[in-house]
């Protein structure tokens, strides 16, 4: 049995290969299918299976793009009650693969509906070798369970039973692979190693070393960090099926004038993915930043308003391909179009611009200081409560979508984060909403504090 991991930074994804000798399986696969064809054709595979361990929430699956492309059948959870031809799976089932036997256990717990896929190698022995489980422990963590309202505490409960009686008995030896790892918030405490063993994790992983249920349930349904509006929307997609991504044209280059009348309609979003750094020296009023070198898919998918058309600006057309990439990877589809030329070629035309001045921790500091301006810190509440300037207010950048009405317009307004693309958010959602003087505070709480001006 051969397994290969496949990772997506930004959403911190791991999907996996699963292979026999001419055969292979593909569990949680991404959007992006190409990378298994590819991979299973190098190796002389054929692809027959894909595994879906649950109706994920962080992003679209890749399953019936890869059905469609390889005739291999879908597995996913009864409970799930999806939407599209696939074999419903409940507790007990097996499914062969050659010499490799998947034995399917329901790990309720972070989704209701949620199965774990035990791998036994029978060329070798009938021990269980690897646990597929993906979203039902991580390393050095477990699956949230508070993404249902009003079902957080019966679902933490699911969930320690489901560790505690089926996947703490699996052999000590017994590897360990998860659908996320650090970056993702599908968790709380990820780490950044991606694969772990049974064992190890009964050993160090703080949740599995809680033995008191109410404990356990207390730990995983409070104080959790807040969760992106697209986890709310990925599920029921999934359930759904997905629209193919063949189906689906890459961005077109469209010139300034059309696509200045174009982002005027209601049915639109501007969106500007360059850097931070470059959306602060010039940018179109109204667009929304989100840097696409960042942590852009979660981002997008966080802020962004569903179902309409996001236009972007973008230095290249590469860029902008990987950017319809990254939000289709969250559920928007209607990516367009993009701005021909970029900034340049909308300057060229004497079209509107607006700006967002980044600053020294030394001028925010003289400013606030002295009651100029007002500092908003964007960060998380968890890195807020581990240190913050006295001075400071606290509003996390996705929060300003709502919370913008707690500032005064009319006043300087400087954000921060801890580096600055969290903080340009900040900014252009300040800016749409009519807030004349916003600056980004260079570093972030970082030069701040290294100034001296913070804990």
């Amino acid at each position: 049995m051969i397994i290969q991991q496949f990772f997506i930074p930004g959403i911190a994804h791991s999907s996996y290969i699963v292979a026999g000798n001419r055969t292979c399986a593909v569990v949680d696969p991404s959007r992006d299918v190409g990378r298994y064809i590819s991979v299973a054709r190098e190796m002389g595979l054929r692809i027959t299976h894909i595994l879906e361990t649950h109706l994920h929430a962080d992003f679209v699956s890749g399953h019936l793009d890869l059905a469609e492309a390889t005739g291999a059948e879908i597995y996913a959870p009864k409970s799930g009650k999806c939407k599209f031809p696939h074999n419903a799976l409940v507790e007990g089932d097996e499914i062969p693969l050659e010499h490799i036997h998947f034995r399917v256990i329901e790990t309720a717990g972070h989704t209701p509906e949620h199965v774990s896929y035990i791998a036994t190698d029978t060329s070798r022995g009938d021990t269980p070798v690897a646990l597929f489980c993906g979203d039902t422990l991580f390393v050095g963590d477990v699956g949230r369970p508070d993404l249902f309202p009003g079902k957080a505490e019966a679902l933490a409960s699911s969930l320690y039973d489901n560790l505690h009686t089926k996947i703490m008995t699996l052999p000590d030896e017994c590897e360990v692979y998860p659908a996320h790892g650090m970056g993702s918030l599908c968790g709380r405490a990820m780490a950044a190693k991606r694969t772990s063993t049974v064992g190890y994790e009964k050993k160090y992983n703080y949740a599995l070393r809680i033995s008191d249920r109410d404990e356990f349930v207390r730990a995983l349904t409070l104080d959790m960090p807040a969760a992106p509006d697209h986890f709310a929307r990925c599920s029921e997609i999934n359930r759904s099926g997905p629209v193919l991504m063949r189906t689906l044209a890459q961005p077109a280059p469209v010139n300034p004038k059309a696509f200045s009348d174009w982002i005027r309609r209601d049915d639109s979003v501007l969106l500007d993915a360059r850097s931070y750094p470059a959306f602060s020296g010039v940018h179109i009023p109204g667009a929304w930043h989100i840097d696409l070198s960042g942590n852009f898919a979660t981002q997008a998918g966080w802020i962004l308003p569903p179902g309409q058309d996001i236009l972007l600006v973008v230095e290249s057309r590469n860029q902008a391909e990987e950017a319809a990439l990254q939000l289709r990877r969250v559920g928007f589809d209607r990516v367009p179009g993009f701005l021909e030329g970029g900034m340049l070629s909308w300057g060229s035309l004497n079209l509107r611009i607006n700006r967002v001045p980044v600053i020294s921790a030394e001028e925010a500091h003289s400013m606030v200081s002295s009651g100029e301006a007002v500092l908003v810190d964007a960060r998380s509440k968890e890195e807020w409560e581990a240190g913050h300037a006295d001075r400071s207010m606290h509003i996390p950048w996705h929060d300003l979508r709502t919370r913008h009405a707690e500032l005064d317009p009319a006043r300087h307004t400087i954000v921060m984060c801890k580096g600055g693309q969290r903080a340009s958010i900040a900014a252009s959602i300040l800016k749409m909403h009519g807030f004349a003087t916003v600056s980004n505070l260079a570093g972030g709480y970082t030069s701040y504090q290294r100034a001296g001006f913070a804990p």
